[in-house]
């Protein structure tokens, strides 16, 4: 694709920001092998100024994957490992005295970043999770009754591994609920797995990425001019209605005891309108919603302990509504 132009007539620095965020596939493929949906979700929520929780098993390169697009990305980032003995304030940052000035002040926690690795976030118990919840709402930190703003761009991508292993506190759904997105992270294909394989024997180090080529190719200038395209991609009524409908029969699901709240709605309509301009369009059609549903609805929803026993899963609720609500012509 031409940087200067698209398929729907935008030019300049538009053109040029989604060259440089399609850029970032390449780039952090050089660390990552797969895993292109991961990677397109989280650009979708740099553009939709959202966060990310991505599940798998432990050594499917979930934390490698974010680090990878930290360092593709000219952003500051840090990284925290949840356990269980972490503290509310080991994220946030606390008042700290100092003994020359006899006074009080404000020591910064890691979350104040533009792109916060949360890893194994649901290895540390709810009282530290929820440390969380303002910072990714309000994009502030409020401690001794001061709100300190964090910078922009923000993004908390966490980690997680899959509920049913021992040690885990599960997300409350209000926690769940912050998060745009949630992307599970496959165990890869054999052709992948040998590839990743392969990397390692001809000396590949995880732990050194610049190493591996992987270089900046997108800053938040791009995000900015991105961003701002994305708001002025048109959505019809017919589209809005769309997203209501399929947020609506999660609600009347017999499957469900918990539906898409209007939340989820907006978060839905707001990931298919960053998807269409990646995709080089400045409107929004029903594939962009479909594309985007899974993703964004699953952690949303709640099945009923019956349905969980029958092997019914959240996806499958989701894609079976796609199927029944009536798409818009």
């Amino acid at each position: 694709m031409d940087p200067t132009t698209d398929n729907a007539g935008q030019t300049g620095d538009q053109g040029a920001a989604r060259a440089a965020l399609e850029a970032l596939r390449a780039e952090i493929a050089k660390a990552v092998v797969g895993q292109d949906p991961a990677v397109t979700g989280l650009v979708v929520a740099l553009l939709c100024r959202g966060h990310v929780l991505l599940e798998g098993v432990p050594g499917v390169a979930k934390t490698l994957l974010v680090r990878a697009l930290a360092s593709a990305l000219e952003l500051d980032t840090k990284r925290v490992q949840f356990t269980p003995d972490l503290m509310p304030s080991d994220v946030t940052g606390s008042l700290v005295y100092d003994t020359r000035s006899a006074e009080f002040s404000f020591q910064p926690g890691p979350v104040f970043t533009n792109l916060l690795l949360a890893d194994e976030i649901n290895r540390t118990p709810p009282k530290t999770q929820s440390s969380l919840l303002e910072a990714m709402e309000e994009r502030q930190v409020t401690v001794d009754g001061t709100p300190r703003p964090l910078p922009d761009p923000f993004l908390v991508a966490a980690t997680q591994n899959p509920v049913e292993y021992e040690g885990t506190y599960p997300l409350p759904e209000a926690q769940l609920d912050r998060f745009l997105l949630k992307l599970t992270i496959p165990l890869p294909s054999r052709q992948d797995e040998i590839d990743v394989l392969t990397r390692h024997a001809e000396g590949f180090n995880p732990r050194d990425l610049h190493a591996a080529g992987v270089r900046p190719v997108a800053g938040p200038a791009d995000l900015e001019a991105a961003r701002a395209a994305v708001a002025k991609t048109t959505i019809s009524p017919e589209i809005t209605a769309y997203v209501v409908d399929i947020c609506r029969a999660t609600r009347e699901s017999p499957s469900l005891t918990l539906g898409v709240s209007p939340r989820g709605a907006t978060a839905l309509l707001a990931t298919a309108r960053a998807w269409a301009w990646l995709t080089g369009r400045d409107y929004v059609i029903p594939d962009d919603v479909k594309a985007l549903a899974l993703p964004t609805l699953r952690h949303r929803v709640q099945l009923r302990p019956e349905a969980e026993m029958e092997g019914v899963t959240a996806d499958s609720v989701i894609n079976a509504i796609l199927a029944h609500v009536p798409v818009p012509r």
